[in-house]
């Protein structure tokens, strides 16, 4: 008589493991489109404000970004609105475009960052025009003391 043997099956034992190598690959390309993008995200344009040691200005209120008019060492302004920032902009532009930010936040603080190359009368003019776009108060920036 003859026997009739079946093959013989081992279960298999399931692995739980996760294969991280995909998600590893993910992290390093992100990781250099950040590293390649984040010194582009540098906005404004490039005065040399003059030092002085006033007191820094306490916000008790929400964290909101200021409007702040440039002013460079050529006389162009530039306002940190819109979607060219970088964009010089005619005094009636600025009027208009300060008007509408400050209708639509009436408390927003209002800045004037203005280049030490540039004559007092350029930044007085730009204060003028931020006045009669409605801004009650106006602040001149600076850099502390080296």
């Amino acid at each position: 008589m003859m026997r009739v043997t079946r093959p013989v099956r081992r279960k298999r034992r399931q692995v739980a493991e996760i294969n991280v190598v995909p998600y590893i690959d993910v992290m390093l390309v992100l990781l250099v489109i950040f590293m390649i993008t984040a010194p582009l995200l540098r906005t404004g344009v490039e005065i040399d404000l003059p030092d002085a040691a006033a007191t820094p200005i306490v916000d008790t209120g929400p964290a909101q970004e200021p409007l702040i008019l440039t002013v460079d060492n050529k006389g162009q302004w530039y306002l940190n609105v819109g979607d060219t920032p970088e964009t010089p902009l005619a005094q009636a532009e600025v009027q208009r475009l300060a008007s509408a930010v400050l209708r639509l936040n009436p408390n927003k603080r209002v800045l004037v960052a203005g280049d030490t190359a540039v004559a007092y009368g350029d930044i007085m003019q730009a204060m003028v025009a931020l006045q009669q776009a409605g801004a009650p108060e106006i602040g001149l920036m600076s850099e502390p003391p080296r």
